[in-house]
């Protein structure tokens, strides 16, 4: 699980978000290990029975207005009891001044407390967005990924077996380049997202030329930052006895981060034009998210030529049956 120490998140986002610090310096060693938000009216009440002690704690005007209703020895004994289950932070919206009184235990506690002068809506709108893509679950693998004709492809396959070569045919072609050799995929808004973990430029490697930088070669209109990734192609070399998908009937799937990816499973042999097959595919697909599928289509009129053949076929009758004398 990953940790953000609160005075990295506070350094990053205190324009953004038009944070300040409230207490000491010291108390923003302390550390975030979820992406979600809260806010503890029920917990300033005095329920800590069910409580996410693990989130940032928002404090709006409805709370603000709460603890300053509070007598100051009932308000000290809430925010006590709620600082005692070790909060990572909490941030006060719209510039609202809390109680000095709970300041003072906050630095006493270690409780970091920030206060935005943007409203409690902005705030958690943007800062759930920033945490929610701070968090997300995300690996490397080494593969290839391309955008066309709008979906997000991933070329998998051994080292050598010609990812870059097709990627660069298919930007040739008129398609878009997010990533060659290493992709780092990320889970995101129920969703897998691929790109490059390099921040230094659209560089590709084809085997017998070098480097090529593809956004120089091509143009920006060439290259993606990000992409959501729809299906997996899997270059593998031919094999005689492979029993390969004829139909495509089938459906294939390779998981990644907890997420299905249909996956095709493509045999690459000399003089094969790869980067077509991958339009195709795609292209493949784009109709079935319409509703047409063409294996289903053809395996229908086969179905029903049988049952035409069937019917048109002469039935044999007891006349025509052979006499035995």
């Amino acid at each position: 699980m990953k940790v953000v120490v609160i005075r990295d998140f506070f350094d990053q986002k205190k324009k953004d978000l038009a944070l300040s610090l409230l207490t000491e310096p010291e108390t923003l060693n302390k550390k975030l290990a979820s992406p979600h938000l809260n806010r503890p009216g029920l917990a300033l009440a005095g329920y800590l029975d069910v409580f996410a002690s693990d989130r940032i704690q928002i404090l709006g005007e409805v709370e603000v207005r709460y603890l300053q209703s509070l007598k100051e020895e009932v308000m000290l004994e809430r925010v006590r009891n709620l600082f005692k289950t070790d909060i990572p932070c909490i941030i006060v919206t719209k510039g609202l001044t809390l109680p000095p009184a709970l300041e003072f235990l906050a630095n006493d506690l270690n409780i970091p407390i920030l206060s935005s002068r943007i409203s409690t809506i902005q705030l958690i709108q943007q800062l759930s967005r920033y945490l929610l893509d701070l968090f997300a679950l995300e690996k490397t693998l080494h593969a290839t990924l391309v955008d066309v004709f709008g979906l997000g492809i991933l070329l998998t396959g051994k080292s050598g077996i010609g990812k870059s070569e097709c990627a660069l045919d298919l930007i040739h072609r008129g398609h878009s380049l997010v990533g060659d050799d290493l992709i780092t995929l990320r889970f995101l808004d129920d969703r897998l997202f691929g790109k490059s973990p390099r921040e230094f430029g659209y560089f590709m490697e084809i085997r017998g030329v070098g480097y090529v930088n593809v956004e120089r070669m091509f143009g920006i209109e060439r290259v993606r930052r990000q992409k959501t990734i729809d299906l997996q192609i899997e270059l593998m070399p031919w094999q005689e006895n492979m029993d390969y998908e004829r139909i495509g009937l089938g459906n294939n799937y390779a998981e990644h981060l907890g997420v299905k990816l249909p996956i095709i499973f493509l045999p690459v042999s000399p003089g094969k034009n790869v980067s077509v097959i991958v339009e195709v595919a795609a292209m493949n697909m784009i109709l079935k998210g319409t509703g047409y599928d063409a294996a289903e289509d053809f395996n229908r009129r086969v179905n029903e030529e049988i049952r035409q053949q069937s019917l048109l076929k002469p039935k044999t009758t007891n006349l025509d049956a052979p006499q035995n004398h």
